[in-house]
């Protein structure tokens, strides 16, 4: 009878030590979340296969960290998993970077100095509050190349959990990404237009920096149309994608020719256009006041021809961004945020691959845009809030209304369209019409096409200081970030890969946390039920065994 049992014991452990080795061998995942949270998109899986050699990635979240980033690492973690299931090739390491208390401050800013911007977390436990830094990123390594991987995705007002949410969303994406960048051998081509008064280079330079590892990036100025406009149109051809920044002077029908047939032969474009000229500079310099006119682009017929007019109005709104001014003279100047409400702050409805799950985007002296209707798909992507109005110009702006408080019942024309998706097959603006010039190969119906209109060019514009580019989206006067530069990525390659990546943004998670107010309020509670009532379980367990063998061995 003992034989047997040892055997049996040696069977079972035989078994176990076998499914053990088998686990570590195939690694594979039932996935029976709601979510499907551990289901991995096709085209990430595309991307994860593309290695033929190890992809090494360090996850900066070990180490003693509050328990929200500790819920991060661990979702980080199983998604890497899940990552080596479809190549073996990717592999991760955990890593403390302060782990070394000793050198913490020169890791911290040798940290920053890549790009690594911590997180400031504060921890309250039993009553006591402290700050800890967290840095919430993972470095993707591939040969020679490193790219960033951000792991935290911060909202504008988001609670913890919401925080928590929003980064594990995000996880797939950022990774696939990086992933994208570190594998991708033949770029897409995008020209920046030139030649109508756009920006300079030197307010694109961050956005053009954070698109230059998916695409080349070029430029070309129409100002040649008028001597050679074949060349100039088969330059164009080269390019996937056109950009057209902010232009402040009229584009002639030639011009506008070449862009149609751009367009209409499948060129991609984004145009971020003021029909309205105001900036804030021009009232700093006139005194506190300036006139906003409109700005003629002669651009009304070609955007016509897609089912859009960006009026010629400005969008006043409550949800505003602030600007800083400053009070008093000499050592006694105090710097001071103030609303100013031609500045709108939108957030987006979350409704398309582009807008899903950003930041708040930054507008200034934006105009709404009016879609028509035409045989053209168009999709809002960014409107104004439910609080806004639009005003007429020419109209004087002065810094004085911030002494006067806004009459909010006033502000009833809201959800005005700021950004706007056209997709549909492209027909020429030129059709049956004279043509201002003759094109060798020109067309007038086109195929399957998109494009993309913005009615603020200042929403690409990077701030400078100490003449150098700040990064896109921040805002140096109120150290705010926003989405600007999120969103413009998104337009980018949702124009450029409509069926890739940019879809894994879709993808929704929910993370159950725990309340933290339940947890303080009702500590005592669950520490008797798990502590004392096992004990007092055990005890009573005691006191019946014992009364039971007393009855049963007296008889």
């Amino acid at each position: 009878m003992k034989g047997k049992l040892i055997i049996s014991v040696f069977k079972a452990l035989i078994l176990v030590v076998a499914i053990n080795l088998l686990g570590g061998l195939l690694h594979t995942r039932l996935d029976l979340t709601e979510d499907q949270r551990y289901t991995l998109s096709e085209p990430t899986v595309d991307v994860v296969q593309k290695f033929d050699s190890p992809v090494i990635v360090d996850i900066l979240l070990d180490g003693n960290i509050p328990p929200e980033f500790s819920r991060l690492k661990t979702e980080t973690v199983q998604l890497l998993e899940s990552f080596a299931s479809k190549n073996n090739n990717i592999k991760y390491n955990l890593v403390d970077p302060l782990e070394d208390k000793s050198q913490a401050q020169n890791t911290i800013a040798e940290l920053q100095a890549l790009g690594l911007q911590p997180a400031n977390v504060t921890v309250e436990e039993n009553g006591k509050v402290s700050q800890e830094l967290v840095f919430p990123w993972a470095l993707a390594n591939y040969g020679d190349e490193t790219v960033k991987v951000p792991l935290l995705k911060n909202k504008l007002g988001s609670t913890a959990e919401e925080r928590i949410n929003n980064s594990v969303q995000q996880l797939e994406y950022a990774f696939a990404d990086a992933f994208t960048k570190l594998s991708t051998v033949e770029k897409k081509s995008i020209v920046v237009i030139k030649g109508n008064g756009e920006l300079d280079d030197i307010y694109l330079a961050d956005y053009l920096t954070s698109i230059r590892d998916y695409y080349n990036i070029g430029a070309i100025t129409l100002d040649s149309v008028d001597v050679n406009p074949e060349k100039v149109l088969d330059q164009l051809k080269n390019f996937d994608l056109a950009l057209i920044a902010k232009p402040t002077e009229p584009f002639s029908d030639e011009e506008k020719y070449v862009m149609d047939q751009y367009v209409v032969q499948g060129g991609k474009s984004i145009w971020l256009l003021d029909q309205v000229a105001m900036e804030m500079d021009s009232i700093y310099k006139g005194g506190g006041s300036a006139v906003a006119i409109p700005r003629n682009l002669n651009l009304k017929d070609f955007f016509f021809n897609y089912g859009i007019r960006i009026n010629p109005v400005l969008v006043n709104d409550l949800y505003f961004t602030q600007i800083v001014l400053a009070t008093g003279e000499g050592n006694d100047s105090q710097y001071n945020p103030l609303p100013w409400y031609y500045n709108p702050m939108v957030f987006s409805r979350n409704n398309h691959p582009i807008n899903t799950n950003i930041e708040a985007v930054k507008f200034q002296f934006t105009a709404p845009i009016e879609m028509l209707e035409n045989d053209y798909d168009k999709t809002v992507l960014l409107m104004s809030s439910p609080l806004s109005k639009t005003e007429g110009v020419p109209k004087q702006i002065g810094l004085d209304i911030l002494n006067v408080p806004p009459n909010r019942e006033s502000y009833n024309n809201g959800n005005q369209p700021l950004a706007v998706l056209v997709a549909g097959n492209f027909v020429s603006m030129y059709k049956d019409r004279v043509k201002p010039l003759e094109l060798d190969n020109s067309v007038e119906i086109g195929t399957e096409n998109k494009l993309i209109v913005i009615s603020d060019g200042d929403v690409i514009k990077n701030q400078l200081r100490n003449g150098r580019p700040l990064e896109l989206g921040y805002d140096k006067w109120t150290n705010s970030f926003y989405g600007n530069k999120e969103f413009l990525v998104n337009c980018t390659n949702y124009l450029l890969d409509d069926t890739g990546l940019i879809n894994i943004r879709n993808k929704e998670v929910s993370i159950p946390m725990l309340d933290a107010q339940k947890i303080a309020g009702q500590k005592t509670k669950w520490q008797l039920i798990n502590i004392g009532l096992p004990v007092a379980l055990t005890v009573l367990l005691g006191i019946f065994f014992n009364f039971y063998r007393k009855r049963k061995f007296t008889r």
